[in-house]
């Protein structure tokens, strides 16, 4: 008896535990949600992409006006449009395209590679170029060895009257370990 008494109270934790998971994301897909990122070689985007698909969210490439060539992402010459950028502090990349209808949207995430250990320029062009007072932002980022909290420090202090969430480093993450993040906010 002792036995099925502990297993009803085990299986009773994990639905608990489970609901709070999903009340988290239902609470996230019941606003209006859009998954906004800049993906230099496509590992954002397919970390984008599958936050978007696990929230049902809107799917939005922050993307430059001028496309990036290999030649312009290469960070060991200094001499390169990234590295040239990223140096200048004030630089802010022209967008391909803005939203109309960011007021429509309660929740934004918002991804990138990380650059130099802060988010690259063309998402301060993003962020200034819109409307994002009253939202909830939640950055994720890609590294190839840097951690995505200094960025997100810079946004704040960049951007100190918006409403950041804190950021999730999401290299390689896979539906399951996104919908973990997820239940976390």
């Amino acid at each position: 008896m002792r036995k099925i008494l502990l297993s009803f109270t085990l299986i009773a934790f994990i639905m608990t535990a489970c609901t709070k998971k999903s009340e988290a994301q239902n609470k996230i897909k019941s606003k209006r949600t859009l998954v906004a990122y800049f993906s230099a070689t496509g590992t954002t985007k397919g970390v984008a992409e599958k936050i978007a698909k696990v929230l049902g969210a809107e799917l939005f490439e922050i993307s430059p006006e001028t496309p990036y060539t290999a030649a312009d992402l290469d960070w060991t010459n200094r001499q390169s449009r990234s590295s040239i950028e990223m140096n200048t502090p004030d630089s802010r990349p022209a967008l391909a395209k803005k939203i109309d209808n960011i007021a429509d949207y309660d929740t934004i995430f918002i991804g990138y590679p990380v650059w130099w250990y802060v988010a690259p320029h063309l998402i301060n062009s993003f962020v200034e170029c819109h409307n994002l007072k009253g939202k909830t932002l939640i950055p994720f980022a890609t590294s190839g060895g840097s951690p995505v909290g200094p960025t997100v420090d810079e946004l704040r202090k960049e951007y100190p009257l918006l409403n950041w969430h804190d950021g999730a480093l999401l290299n390689r993450a896979s539906e399951t370990s996104i919908k973990s993040w997820l239940g976390t906010l």
